[in-house]
Protein backbone atom coordinates (compact mmCIF):
# COMPACT_ATOMS: atom_id res chain seq x y z
CA UNK A 1 0.00 0.00 0.00
CA UNK A 2 1.43 3.63 -0.76
CA UNK A 3 2.22 5.15 2.24
CA UNK A 4 2.66 9.33 2.31
CA UNK A 5 5.76 10.30 3.01
CA UNK A 6 7.54 14.07 2.86
CA UNK A 7 8.42 14.84 -0.66
CA UNK A 8 11.86 14.97 -1.48
CA UNK A 9 13.65 18.05 -2.44
CA UNK A 10 17.13 18.04 -1.35
CA UNK A 11 20.49 16.11 -2.42
CA UNK A 12 23.89 15.79 -0.92
CA UNK A 13 27.05 15.40 -2.95
CA UNK A 14 29.89 14.23 -0.92
CA UNK A 15 33.29 15.55 -2.74
CA UNK A 16 35.82 15.59 -0.23
CA UNK A 17 38.01 12.93 -0.97
CA UNK A 18 41.56 13.46 -2.23
CA UNK A 19 41.31 11.31 -4.99
CA UNK A 20 44.84 9.72 -4.44
CA UNK A 21 44.47 7.24 -7.65
CA UNK A 22 44.46 10.08 -10.23
CA UNK A 23 47.58 11.33 -8.66
CA UNK A 24 49.67 13.81 -9.97
CA UNK A 25 46.82 15.06 -12.44
CA UNK A 26 44.53 15.52 -8.67
CA UNK A 27 47.32 17.21 -7.36
CA UNK A 28 45.86 20.63 -7.97
CA UNK A 29 42.46 19.68 -9.30
CA UNK A 30 39.87 18.32 -7.43
CA UNK A 31 38.99 14.48 -8.76
CA UNK A 32 35.18 15.78 -9.37
CA UNK A 33 36.66 18.06 -11.53
CA UNK A 34 38.21 16.10 -13.97
CA UNK A 35 36.38 15.85 -17.56
CA UNK A 36 34.39 13.69 -18.72
CA UNK A 37 34.75 14.71 -22.45
CA UNK A 38 34.04 18.34 -21.91
CA UNK A 39 32.18 18.54 -18.90
CA UNK A 40 33.37 17.98 -15.66
CA UNK A 41 32.37 14.53 -13.84
CA UNK A 42 30.46 16.63 -10.91
CA UNK A 43 28.22 18.13 -13.50
CA UNK A 44 26.54 15.18 -14.54
CA UNK A 45 26.14 14.31 -11.02
CA UNK A 46 24.31 17.42 -10.49
CA UNK A 47 21.56 17.24 -13.92
CA UNK A 48 20.98 13.45 -12.55
CA UNK A 49 19.39 15.55 -9.66
CA UNK A 50 18.18 18.32 -10.92
CA UNK A 51 16.38 15.99 -13.59
CA UNK A 52 14.71 13.70 -10.43
CA UNK A 53 13.38 17.00 -8.97
CA UNK A 54 16.08 18.05 -6.51
CA UNK A 55 17.03 21.81 -7.10
CA UNK A 56 18.43 21.87 -3.50
CA UNK A 57 22.35 20.64 -3.83
CA UNK A 58 24.75 20.63 -1.01
CA UNK A 59 28.27 19.48 -1.60
CA UNK A 60 30.03 18.46 1.07
CA UNK A 61 34.25 19.76 -0.10
CA UNK A 62 37.21 19.82 1.96
CA UNK A 63 40.21 21.99 1.70
CA UNK A 64 41.92 22.26 -2.50
CA UNK A 65 37.76 22.16 -3.79
CA UNK A 66 37.50 25.91 -4.02
CA UNK A 67 36.90 25.06 -8.15
CA UNK A 68 33.69 23.27 -7.83
CA UNK A 69 32.84 26.42 -6.45
CA UNK A 70 33.95 28.34 -8.93
CA UNK A 71 32.54 25.99 -11.83
CA UNK A 72 29.20 26.68 -10.09
CA UNK A 73 29.39 30.10 -9.78
CA UNK A 74 29.17 32.75 -12.72
CA UNK A 75 32.46 33.87 -14.62
CA UNK A 76 31.60 37.45 -16.11
CA UNK A 77 34.88 38.30 -17.18
CA UNK A 78 34.53 34.87 -19.37
CA UNK A 79 30.93 35.51 -20.23
CA UNK A 80 31.54 38.92 -21.60
CA UNK A 81 34.33 38.14 -23.52
CA UNK A 82 31.94 35.18 -25.40
CA UNK A 83 29.08 37.84 -25.69
CA UNK A 84 31.05 40.09 -27.23
CA UNK A 85 32.93 37.98 -29.82
CA UNK A 86 28.86 36.30 -30.37
CA UNK A 87 29.72 32.66 -29.52
CA UNK A 88 26.33 32.07 -27.81
CA UNK A 89 26.69 28.09 -28.00
CA UNK A 90 29.51 28.10 -25.74
CA UNK A 91 27.93 31.17 -23.79
CA UNK A 92 25.16 28.70 -23.01
CA UNK A 93 27.41 26.35 -21.87
CA UNK A 94 29.08 28.29 -19.71
CA UNK A 95 25.85 29.46 -17.66
CA UNK A 96 24.67 26.02 -18.06
CA UNK A 97 26.24 24.96 -14.85
CA UNK A 98 25.48 28.47 -12.96
CA UNK A 99 21.97 27.96 -13.61
CA UNK A 100 21.50 24.27 -12.95
CA UNK A 101 20.15 24.34 -9.17
CA UNK A 102 20.76 26.23 -5.93
CA UNK A 103 23.85 24.98 -4.57
CA UNK A 104 25.46 25.29 -1.09
CA UNK A 105 28.96 24.24 0.45
CA UNK A 106 29.79 22.91 3.78
CA UNK A 107 33.62 21.41 4.70
CA UNK A 108 33.96 18.00 6.06
CA UNK A 109 36.97 18.73 7.60
CA UNK A 110 38.61 15.43 8.89
CA UNK A 111 38.27 13.07 6.25
CA UNK A 112 36.77 10.12 8.56
CA UNK A 113 34.54 8.76 5.68
CA UNK A 114 31.11 8.79 3.88
CA UNK A 115 29.48 8.15 6.90
CA UNK A 116 30.85 11.41 8.16
CA UNK A 117 30.58 13.53 5.29
CA UNK A 118 26.33 12.55 4.80
CA UNK A 119 26.51 13.77 8.57
CA UNK A 120 27.74 16.66 8.09
CA UNK A 121 24.46 17.54 5.79
CA UNK A 122 22.48 17.04 9.03
CA UNK A 123 22.50 20.93 9.42
CA UNK A 124 20.91 21.45 6.16
CA UNK A 125 18.67 18.58 5.66
CA UNK A 126 16.51 19.14 8.86
CA UNK A 127 13.88 16.30 9.27
CA UNK A 128 13.42 15.47 5.90
CA UNK A 129 14.26 12.29 3.62
CA UNK A 130 17.34 13.35 1.03
CA UNK A 131 19.03 11.40 -1.56
CA UNK A 132 22.90 10.93 -1.55
CA UNK A 133 24.65 11.04 -4.85
CA UNK A 134 28.14 9.87 -5.29
CA UNK A 135 30.39 11.77 -7.90
CA UNK A 136 32.47 8.62 -8.85
CA UNK A 137 28.92 6.86 -10.07
CA UNK A 138 27.77 8.29 -13.27
CA UNK A 139 24.46 7.16 -14.41
CA UNK A 140 23.24 7.64 -17.78
CA UNK A 141 20.06 10.31 -17.68
CA UNK A 142 18.16 7.49 -20.28
CA UNK A 143 18.11 5.56 -17.31
CA UNK A 144 16.25 7.00 -14.41
CA UNK A 145 17.66 5.73 -11.62
CA UNK A 146 17.41 7.87 -8.64
CA UNK A 147 13.74 8.78 -9.50
CA UNK A 148 12.86 5.67 -8.97
CA UNK A 149 14.64 5.47 -5.82
CA UNK A 150 12.59 8.17 -4.72
CA UNK A 151 8.98 6.65 -5.89
CA UNK A 152 10.03 3.61 -4.13
CA UNK A 153 10.62 5.83 -0.70
CA UNK A 154 7.57 7.49 -1.39
CA UNK A 155 6.05 3.75 -1.12
CA UNK A 156 7.51 2.52 1.60
CA UNK A 157 8.94 4.50 3.50
CA UNK A 158 12.64 4.17 5.18
CA UNK A 159 15.52 4.54 3.40
CA UNK A 160 16.09 3.30 -0.14
CA UNK A 161 19.74 2.32 -1.85
CA UNK A 162 20.62 1.08 -5.56
CA UNK A 163 21.94 -2.17 -6.20
CA UNK A 164 23.72 -3.87 -8.77
CA UNK A 165 24.33 -7.48 -9.85
CA UNK A 166 28.53 -7.41 -10.09
CA UNK A 167 30.22 -10.80 -10.70
CA UNK A 168 31.70 -12.74 -7.33
CA UNK A 169 34.88 -11.98 -8.01
CA UNK A 170 34.10 -8.02 -7.73
CA UNK A 171 31.87 -8.07 -4.27
CA UNK A 172 34.46 -7.24 -2.18
CA UNK A 173 35.45 -4.00 -3.88
CA UNK A 174 31.43 -2.95 -2.77
CA UNK A 175 29.26 -2.86 0.02
CA UNK A 176 27.14 -6.05 0.10
CA UNK A 177 23.63 -6.47 0.57
CA UNK A 178 21.60 -10.05 1.70
CA UNK A 179 17.88 -9.26 0.24
CA UNK A 180 14.33 -11.03 0.01
CA UNK A 181 12.02 -10.36 -2.42
CA UNK A 182 8.98 -7.89 -2.88
CA UNK A 183 6.20 -7.50 -4.75
CA UNK A 184 7.86 -4.98 -7.16
CA UNK A 185 10.71 -7.36 -9.62
CA UNK A 186 13.12 -4.62 -9.26
CA UNK A 187 12.54 -3.58 -5.47
CA UNK A 188 14.23 -6.15 -2.77
CA UNK A 189 13.93 -5.50 0.93
CA UNK A 190 17.37 -5.62 2.63
CA UNK A 191 17.79 -7.59 5.59
CA UNK A 192 21.54 -7.08 5.88
CA UNK A 193 24.44 -5.23 4.92
CA UNK A 194 28.08 -5.67 4.65
CA UNK A 195 30.99 -3.31 3.84
CA UNK A 196 33.39 -4.57 1.07
CA UNK A 197 33.52 -8.71 2.31
CA UNK A 198 35.32 -11.27 0.87
CA UNK A 199 34.02 -13.15 -1.84
CA UNK A 200 33.63 -16.27 0.26
CA UNK A 201 31.77 -14.47 2.83
CA UNK A 202 29.71 -12.36 0.80
CA UNK A 203 25.73 -13.05 1.52
CA UNK A 204 24.89 -12.16 -2.06
CA UNK A 205 26.49 -10.51 -5.22
CA UNK A 206 24.05 -7.48 -4.84
CA UNK A 207 26.62 -4.92 -4.78
CA UNK A 208 25.91 -1.04 -3.69
CA UNK A 209 26.63 1.69 -6.21
CA UNK A 210 26.50 5.04 -5.33
CA UNK A 211 23.12 6.40 -4.63
CA UNK A 212 20.95 6.46 -1.72
CA UNK A 213 17.92 7.74 -0.44
CA UNK A 214 17.74 8.21 3.13
CA UNK A 215 15.28 8.67 5.93
CA UNK A 216 16.14 11.67 8.24
CA UNK A 217 16.97 9.13 11.13
CA UNK A 218 19.90 8.08 10.24
CA UNK A 219 21.84 11.04 11.36
CA UNK A 220 21.08 9.76 15.09
CA UNK A 221 22.57 6.28 13.89
CA UNK A 222 25.69 7.95 12.25
CA UNK A 223 26.63 10.00 15.57
CA UNK A 224 26.28 6.97 17.59
CA UNK A 225 28.53 4.80 14.54
CA UNK A 226 31.97 3.81 15.48
CA UNK A 227 34.45 3.69 12.87
CA UNK A 228 34.51 0.38 10.86
CA UNK A 229 36.90 -1.12 7.58
CA UNK A 230 39.51 1.25 7.14
CA UNK A 231 39.10 3.40 10.29
CA UNK A 232 36.40 4.85 8.46
CA UNK A 233 32.87 5.85 9.39
CA UNK A 234 30.46 3.76 7.17
CA UNK A 235 27.39 4.53 5.94
CA UNK A 236 27.20 0.92 5.47
CA UNK A 237 27.15 0.42 8.93
CA UNK A 238 24.50 2.54 9.72
CA UNK A 239 22.13 1.37 7.11
CA UNK A 240 22.91 -2.09 8.35
CA UNK A 241 21.21 -1.14 11.96
CA UNK A 242 18.44 0.24 10.17
CA UNK A 243 17.94 -2.90 7.89
CA UNK A 244 18.26 -5.06 11.45
CA UNK A 245 15.51 -3.30 13.32
CA UNK A 246 12.58 -1.10 11.31
CA UNK A 247 11.77 0.73 14.60
CA UNK A 248 14.75 3.16 14.36
CA UNK A 249 14.29 4.66 11.42
CA UNK A 250 11.65 2.59 8.85
CA UNK A 251 13.05 -0.19 6.45
CA UNK A 252 15.60 -0.19 3.78
CA UNK A 253 14.94 -1.41 0.01
CA UNK A 254 17.01 -1.20 -2.49
CA UNK A 255 16.30 -1.17 -6.14
CA UNK A 256 18.12 -3.37 -8.80
CA UNK A 257 19.59 -1.37 -11.35
CA UNK A 258 20.78 -2.83 -14.64
CA UNK A 259 21.21 0.21 -16.91
CA UNK A 260 24.29 2.08 -17.70
CA UNK A 261 26.53 3.18 -15.16
CA UNK A 262 29.73 4.68 -15.77
CA UNK A 263 32.47 4.29 -12.87
CA UNK A 264 34.45 6.97 -12.90
CA UNK A 265 36.66 6.10 -10.11
CA UNK A 266 38.84 3.77 -11.69
CA UNK A 267 41.62 4.65 -14.13
CA UNK A 268 40.33 1.93 -16.35
CA UNK A 269 36.71 2.61 -16.16
CA UNK A 270 37.27 6.21 -16.30
CA UNK A 271 38.91 5.75 -19.36
CA UNK A 272 36.58 3.67 -20.49
CA UNK A 273 33.67 5.96 -19.87
CA UNK A 274 34.90 8.81 -21.76
CA UNK A 275 34.97 6.41 -24.73
CA UNK A 276 31.29 5.04 -24.59
CA UNK A 277 29.65 9.21 -23.89
CA UNK A 278 32.28 10.39 -26.65
CA UNK A 279 30.86 7.46 -29.03
CA UNK A 280 26.52 8.34 -27.97
CA UNK A 281 27.49 12.00 -28.68
CA UNK A 282 25.16 13.00 -31.55
CA UNK A 283 28.57 15.96 -32.46
CA UNK A 284 31.47 13.43 -31.58
CA UNK A 285 30.25 10.28 -32.31
CA UNK A 286 30.30 9.45 -35.84
CA UNK A 287 33.62 10.74 -36.25
CA UNK A 288 35.24 9.44 -33.30
CA UNK A 289 33.57 5.80 -33.77
CA UNK A 290 35.27 5.93 -37.42
CA UNK A 291 38.57 6.82 -35.69
CA UNK A 292 37.97 4.36 -32.94
CA UNK A 293 37.03 1.47 -35.63
CA UNK A 294 40.29 2.25 -37.72
CA UNK A 295 42.45 2.24 -34.67
CA UNK A 296 41.28 -0.92 -33.07
CA UNK A 297 41.79 -2.32 -36.42
CA UNK A 298 45.44 -1.35 -36.83
CA UNK A 299 46.13 -2.38 -33.51
CA UNK A 300 44.68 -5.77 -34.11
CA UNK A 301 46.70 -6.40 -37.23
CA UNK A 302 49.96 -5.14 -35.29
CA UNK A 303 49.41 -8.05 -32.85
Amino acid sequence: MTQSHPRISKAVIPAAGLGTRFLPATKATPKEMLPVVDKPAIQYVVEEAVAAGLGDVLMVTGRNKRPLEDHFDRNYELESALQKKGDAGRLAKVQESSDLAMIHYVRQGDPKGLGHAVLCAAPHVGHEPFAVLLGDDLIDPRDPLLQRMIDVQEQYGGSVIALMEVAPEQIHLYGCASVAPTGDGDVVKVTGLVEKPDAAEAPSNYAIIGRYVLDPRIFDILRKTEPGRGGEIQITDALQQLAADEKVGGPVHGVVFKGRRYDTGDRGDYLRAIVRLACEREDLGPDFRTWLRSYVAEEMQGR
